[in-house]
């Protein structure tokens, strides 16, 4: 029988045992240019994640159409599967996440239905004119509170066939669609079913006055699950052929960026969160949405974010207008890696042409340096001469763009916004990260890079019991991954090309 100290030993080392203890996660992170499969290791206060299997995913032209190939992605996340069993670790769960807007059609067979639709389709504008026929635009924000995007749900299924939509039993959301895939559990999670334009914040449900505006069945979408939403054990085939237990698959926020900003390192209110890739979403984290007329008027959208969060947020175009350059150069067989492409931005001398990054023009692919040299000659502004002039026309002007949004964010919530936490891949990019920290003349955190894989395998550690909390989770993050502080500088040349660049808004 123990004694008062042999019990309080055996105690610390059950405490030490727990400490020690490390659980092991899958996060299956589809982005619009590439996806990889991650493993997360945790202990209690340390996250590390490696990169198991990545593979690319670029749109491919059918029938005139931009389409996304989803079987080869599927084959590729079992790929990762494979690669994540031969380790031998006692893997707890795994979960994907995905961009948004984009959707799965299933027949009655629980068959996809192709082609899945890429959102930078033409199609598009079609569904716009046909939503615009039916439901006026006041009307469509006061039940979603999202801001007017011609990519959005509502209006690629707006633009599906009567035969297409005839056929279809249930839309999954791509993120979904691939947790749908791996549990067979079709559940509509709340970050990814938020950008739909189909979702009602105030009501939590789907909005069915605009389901029925639109002519749309209702029995076309799942039943919405909250972020952490235990889906059941990988299915019985999957796990054979992968060689995998029966682990649990778990819908974390299926939206990268609802990921993203659950694993953003901040503590306090007066922050705001950028989520730089090639999309840039920048806004901050409330209880509760802000669906005003100011909100619409602004262009701004509540998203769901982990815990019934609101992420209030503008989703602007980023990191794109540089991938697409990249991609127009190497065509005439000029290949740039980005950290080139940084450089001779640095050396290239400033604020010689500045673009309104929101201008439409921008949105499609192909020929970006040709469409940034339209604009400027277009404005009366010098066309930029060479790479570095290009990339730094983009950086400056995505910079002084951040800086008009967070003004917008701030109107809206009426108080300041004392820092910016910069997430995601664009993180890595310290000559944007200084520019943004000039433009908006405050400092800029950058990092973790890896925040929407971070915040899919945290969400799974709080969902299994691992974590207590979303603050625990972000403490994580603080103590694994430290970011770097960038102070502002050149305050006044900033200021003068801000008063350049409003004029472009306006214009």
């Amino acid at each position: 029988m123990f004694g008062p100290v042999q019990a309080m030993l055996a105690a610390h080392l059950l405490i030490r045992e727990r400490r020690l203890m490390t659980h092991h996660y899958l996060a299956c992170d589809l982005g619009a240019d590439s996806g990889r499969l991650m493993l997360g290791s945790l202990d209690e206060q340390r996250l590390a994640l490696e990169e198991l299997h990545r593979f690319p995913n670029s749109p491919a032209k059918l029938n005139g159409s931009l389409c996304w190939d989803i079987p080869r992605l599927l084959e590729e996340l079992k790929a990762g599967l494979k690669k994540a069993a031969k380790r031998g670790l006692s893997i707890a769960s795994i979960s994907c996440d995905s961009w948004g807007v984009d959707y799965l059609l299933y027949n009655s067979k629980w068959e996809l239905i192709p082609p899945t639709y890429h959102y930078r389709d033409a199609r598009c504008q079609r569904g716009v004119e046909r939503v615009r026929s039916k439901v006026d635009w006041n009307t469509v924000f006061d039940e979603t509170g999202i801001q007017f995007m011609p990519l959005n749900t509502i209006y690629q299924l707006a633009a599906e066939t009567p035969d297409r939509l005839g056929r279809a039993q249930r839309l999954l959301c791509i993120g979904d669609g691939f947790n749908f895939y791996l549990s067979g559990a079709a559940k509509a999670e709340v970050s990814l079913a938020s950008t739909t334009q189909l979702y009602n914040p105030r009501t939590k449900t789907w909005s069915k006055r605009l389901i029925d505006a639109l002519d749309l069945p209702i029995g076309l979408f799942p039943d919405i699950a909250p972020s952490g939403t235990r889906l059941g054990a990988l299915k019985p085939e999957l796990a054979r052929e992968t060689g995998l237990p029966a682990i649990q698959v778990v819908a974390t926020c299926s939206h990268d960026t609802g990921a993203a900003v659950a694993a953003v390192p901040a503590s306090g209110t007066d922050w705001a969160y950028l989520s730089s890739g090639t999309w840039s979403l920048i806004g901050v984290e409330l209880a509760e949405p802000i669906i005003t007329p100011a909100c619409r008027d602004l262009n701004f959208t509540n998203e769901i974010g982990y815990g019934s969060s609101v992420r209030l947020l503008k989703n602007i175009i980023g990191l794109w207008l540089v991938q697409e350059c990249r991609r127009h150069w190497a065509k005439e067989s000029k290949p740039y890696d980005f950290a080139s492409l940084e450089r001779l931005a640095a050396a290239a001398p400033p604020f010689v042409s500045l673009i309104n990054p929101a201008d439409a023009r921008f949105l499609a692919p192909d020929d970006m340096p040709a469409k940034i040299a339209s604009y400027c000659r277009e404005h009366q502004q010098p066309v930029p001469t060479d790479v570095g002039a290009t990339v730094r026309c983009i950086y400056e002007s995505l910079a002084l763009l951040y800086r008009r949004t967070l003004l917008n964010v701030e109107k809206l919530i009426g108080r300041k916004i004392a820092r910016l936490h910069i997430v995601g891949g664009g993180s890595k990019d310290s000559l944007l990260n200084q520019f943004s920290a000039n433009a908006l003349q405050i400092p800029v955190i950058a990092g973790p890079v890896e925040a929407t894989a971070a915040g899919n395998v945290l969400i799974q550690a709080i969902t299994l019991g691992h974590l207590p909390s979303l603050e625990a989770a972000r403490q994580v993050v603080r103590h694994s991954m430290a970011g770097t502080t960038i102070q502002p500088e050149a305050t006044a040349q900033w200021e003068q090309a801000y008063g350049r660049f409003e004029k472009l808004l306006v214009n």
